[in-house]
Formats: C-alpha cells, sequence, structure tokens
C-alpha cells in the first residue's frame, strides 16, 4: 500500500507545474488551431471537388460510349460521390473538434 501512495505522491509532484503555465500558450494553440482547421477544410474541399468532377465526367464518358449500362453507371456513380464528400465531411468534424475542444481545453 505504502508503494502505492508513493507512486501517487510522485504523480502528483511532477504534475503540479502543469497546472501553473501562463494562458498565453492558449491563445497560442487556438491561434495555430485555427489556422489547421481552415487549410485542411480548404485542402479537403478543394481535391473532394477535384475527385468529383472526375468521377463525373469519366461517368458521363461511359454512359455516352454504352447507354445501356447507364442505370449501373449512375448508381456506382452515386456510391463513388457519397464517399468522397464522406471524407470532406470527415475533414468537417476533425476541425471543428480541433477548433472548439483542444484550444479552449486547459
Amino acid at each position: 500500500m505504502s508503494r502505492r501512495l508513493l507512486m501517487v505522491l510522485a504523480i502528483l509532484t511532477v504534475a503540479t507545474p502543469l497546472h501553473a503555465q501562463e494562458a498565453a500558450a492558449s491563445t497560442v494553440i487556438a491561434q495555430w488551431s485555427i489556422i489547421t482547421a481552415g487549410f485542411a477544410l480548404a485542402i479537403a474541399a478543394a481535391f473532394g471537388a477535384l475527385g468529383q468532377s472526375r468521377g463525373l465526367a469519366a461517368a458521363v464518358e461511359g454512359i455516352a460510349r454504352n447507354p445501356s449500362a447507364a442505370g449501373e453507371i449512375r448508381g456506382n456513380l452515386i456510391l463513388g460521390l457519397v464517399l468522397i464528400e464522406s471524407l470532406v465531411i470527415y475533414v468537417l468534424l476533425i476541425s471543428l473538434i480541433l477548433f472548439f475542444v483542444a484550444p479552449f481545453s486547459a
């Protein structure tokens, strides 16, 4: 029992200086979180739109070459567009987590 008590006291002694940090570090983290979230959203939106446009172009070309396969191509196109858009939404969620949770938790 005394070993556990000594271990807890050692951990608390080491962790005490962490609570004495200045508030300036929190604003720097908040600024970088906002910048990171902005860049992540910009990159995700740009490459998501690029992927969607290339997929749409390929689907339209495939339908033009073989109109009888239009239903199957259209189904695969919609599934692909949904998956591409879900990646952009995941980046949005991660950016919101960076923006709201990380900088203000201290």
